[in-house]
């Protein structure tokens, strides 16, 4: 890994919620507001864009864990903001400090590591389990 991250680096999305980010998609019992996996995928998002910006043509990012607390309902419909800083650089691994807010409110914070992998090997090892998988 030749790239250079600095802690401090930021980056910020807005996303507008739309049917299929609703808690209902997953089951029908549940409300018709922004889903909490769809949110950590809207910060996943944010967090590899803002690696992306210094990754070398034959890296790629991957995430491996997230925290996330979810504080807030938002109604479909309603843009959510979503910010992420990088806060600490271990070799290939980073890890980001998250907030989300909808037009109302704050909606969520989470904390998300994220490795620098190679495109070669990480997609040589996935087509071994591919093929080693009946």
């Amino acid at each position: 890994m030749t790239t250079v991250f600095e802690i401090g680096m930021a980056h910020e999305m807005t996303f507008e919620t739309r049917p299929e980010h609703t808690a209902r998609y997953f089951y029908e019992k549940l409300p018709d507001v922004l889903a909490t996996p769809f949110l950590a995928g809207f910060m996943e998002r944010v967090s590899a864009e803002c690696m992306a910006q210094r990754l070398a043509p034959e890296e790629q990012s991957v995430g491996v864990s997230m925290t996330l607390r979810h504080m807030a309902a938002t109604p479909l419909g309603m843009p959510v903001r979503v910010r992420t800083e990088l806060t600490a650089v271990d070799g290939a691994k980073l890890t980001f400090r998250l907030q989300a807010w909808d037009a109302a409110e704050q909606i969520g914070d989470a904390t998300h590591e994220r490795f620098v992998i190679s495109c070669e090997k990480f997609n040589a090892r996935v087509a071994k389990k591919r093929s080693a998988t009946p």
